[in-house]
């Protein structure tokens, strides 16, 4: 009699029994992941803001300790703070939904979240079209308002934030009126008598050209005496100017943005590409949360479904 056993029979068919488990846990945590990265994503986000809105208040509560932390001799403070301020707000109000739906897993939060970044992207994209189809009416209307600025130049002394953005603009573009420093002849407030020589404000003072990089600086303070017949105040306290034949920028402003823009479109549009794609990932992973939260809701039967189904089946109750 044999009694050999028989090897056991292995099957080549793979059993599957548990995969679905494993499936469900390596989803369960996927999202687990982005749960938290969303979280992350926007508490960076709501401390930036944060950051933005306290520098917007500090420049509105203290002006003169700012400028001297910045080490900028002058900036448009009164509109770039509230640009500032009210940017801040925004930036951690939109962070704070995030942070909160995202942890909570809140299918309302989720949804606002998701259309505020929808609408946030669709304006930047709008405003992308009309830039490019609205060049050359932008660019007629951005001359207007340059050369009104210069012509109404520190008229009013309580209304200077258009004149502070534009010698602010000069500083930093290296250049003297919109197309020359001839545009400043039409400048109320710094003509002379007609044996005086054109006056330009100090923003047009080219440092480099005349050696002396703490020049403008100075000109924008109230040691302007030490400078000479250089610079002389006119008016105002605030208002500084210097004869047209001293080192000035001789560029115009408009070419100036041109060359600017020029060599800087790479960086222009990978700011705002990245800027895209960071809204784009951000309402993805908001998409899905927000199916996982759905997911998760317990279904509530309708009222007398049980009773209509039973009917229907021909089940007794």
């Amino acid at each position: 009699m044999d009694t050999r056993e028989e090897p056991p029979i292995v099957s080549l068919v793979p059993t599957c029994s548990k995969d679905p488990q494993v499936k469900m846990s390596a989803q369960e945590s996927c999202l687990s992941l982005i749960k938290y990265f969303l979280f992350v994503f926007n508490l960076f986000f709501f401390v930036l803001g944060g950051l933005i809105f306290c520098f917007g208040t500090w420049i509105l509560i203290d002006k003169t300790s700012f400028v001297s932390f910045v080490g900028l001799s002058f900036v448009p403070l009164q509109t770039w703070s509230k640009v500032l301020a009210v940017s801040g707000v925004l930036t951690m109000a939109l962070a704070l939904l995030g942070c909160v739906g995202a942890l909570k897993e809140l299918r309302c939060l989720l949804g606002l979240y998701f259309g505020m970044l929808l609408l946030l992207f669709a304006t930047q994209i709008t405003l992308g079209i009309l830039i490019s189809t609205q060049r050359i009416r932008l660019e007629r209307r951005v001359q207007e308002l340059v050369l009104q600025t210069i012509h109404s130049y520190r008229a009013n002394p309580d209304e200077t934030a258009a004149e502070e953005s534009w010698d602010y603009a000069q500083f930093q573009l290296r250049c003297c009126g919109w197309y020359s420093p001839r545009d400043w002849i039409s400048a109320r407030t710094l003509r002379g008598n007609e044996s005086e020589e054109p006056l330009v404000p100090c923003s047009c003072y080219n440092s480099t050209a005349a050696n002396d990089s703490l020049g403008f600086d100075k000109l924008f303070f109230s040691q302007l005496s030490r400078l000479g017949p250089r610079a002389k105040l006119r008016q105002t306290a605030d208002l500084c100017a210097l004869p047209a034949k001293a080192h000035i920028y001789r560029e115009g402003c408009a070419q100036s943005l041109r060359k600017w823009l020029h060599n800087n479109l790479i960086s222009i549009v990978g700011i705002c590409l990245g800027v895209g794609l960071l809204e784009v990932s951000g309402m993805a992973l908001c998409l899905q949360l927000h199916r996982r939260a759905l997911s998760r809701e317990p279904v509530l039967p309708l009222p007398g479904a049980e009773a209509r189904l039973h009917d229907a089946l021909n089940i007794p109750v």
